[in-house]
């Protein structure tokens, strides 16, 4: 009887057998997050602080100086509702990608994770995946609460909308904490390159006051920020009237920085990889 040959198996069937995998990822990420439970509950203290923080800032601001949605004037609260929102999505997508791979260094399962028939590109997406999960769930719960909580007039048709494009600005984050994951891997510390990168995109932003009181030439390079771009679109559709066709416009303006960035992190973290295996110094930390 004649040995059958080995058949190396399908694209679709390996693609399909690293999917799988990932929900194993989630559990133990999310095992992790309920054992250190008071994670949770100094990340929302921390947010409520900001809040409070910027409710008596907002008691200094001039209405008048807001730019207005629809044909409706806003508050404070409401305008910078928004960009607390977003804002800290992007410093906690930033910390938590780059993080995750740091986390699996120092304890030393990285190397274990690499050595296992498991692509790097599905530990990448494995490690992060509990985050790409839970963030944007917890900045839709961070808008109910404090609409609920200070009677914001958000409207409930434009979460929808929103939601629509955080999913576009997504890979954009993951992008930039990918590529300082592989910054980590190398230099072992990256901290301050992603704190300053977060901050500018911040600043140029409008995330905590209308883009009109910065420099005209900075402002001008505002429309080429993605978070300004998705700012803007979610506070049309949660403060104005707009809905679907204004979010699948700035959908189309932002998908192009977030396959950039995600195609520039992913090369970077290779990149540093295969040094670091080249040179045996992936499990130094």
């Amino acid at each position: 009887m004649s040995a059958q040959p080995y058949e190396l198996p399908s694209t679709r069937t390996a693609v399909v057998g690293e999917l799988a995998k990932l929900p194993a990822f989630f559990r133990r990420d999310l095992r992790i997050a309920l054992t250190y439970r008071m994670g949770y509950v100094t990340d929302w203290l921390g947010l409520l602080v900001q809040v409070a923080l910027f409710y008596f800032i907002g008691k200094l601001v001039d209405p008048s100086v807001l730019p207005s949605y629809g044909g409706k004037p806003t508050s404070y609260m409401e305008f910078v509702i928004v960009g607390i929102a977003l804002g800290g999505f992007i410093q906690l997508a930033l910390h938590r990608v780059s993080a995750g791979f740091r986390n699996e260094q120092l304890v030393g399962t990285l190397e274990s994770l690499l050595v296992t028939p498991t692509t790097p590109t599905t530990i990448q997406l494995g490690t992060v995946f509990y985050d790409l999960l839970f963030i944007p769930v917890r900045t839709t719960m961070f808008l109910v609460i404090t609409t609920l909580a200070f009677g914001l007039d958000l409207r409930p048709a434009g979460i929808a909308p929103a939601l629509l494009v955080l999913l576009a600005f997504i890979p954009f984050v993951w992008g930039l904490g990918v590529a300082n994951a592989g910054l980590v891997l190398t230099f072992r510390r990256g901290t301050a390159i992603l704190g300053f990168g977060a901050s500018t995109l911040t600043l140029l932003s409008g995330a905590f006051f209308p883009l009109t009181v910065l420099p005209f030439w900075l402002a001008a390079l505002a429309r080429f920020n993605p978070l300004a771009i998705a700012l803007d679109a979610m506070r049309e559709t949660l403060l104005g009237q707009a809905g679907y066709d204004r979010a699948l416009v700035a959908v189309g303006e932002i998908v192009p920085f977030s396959a950039f960035s995600l195609a520039l992190g992913l090369w970077v973290f290779g990149l540093a990889l295969r040094r670091e295996r080249r040179m045996g110094t992936l499990g130094l930390y």
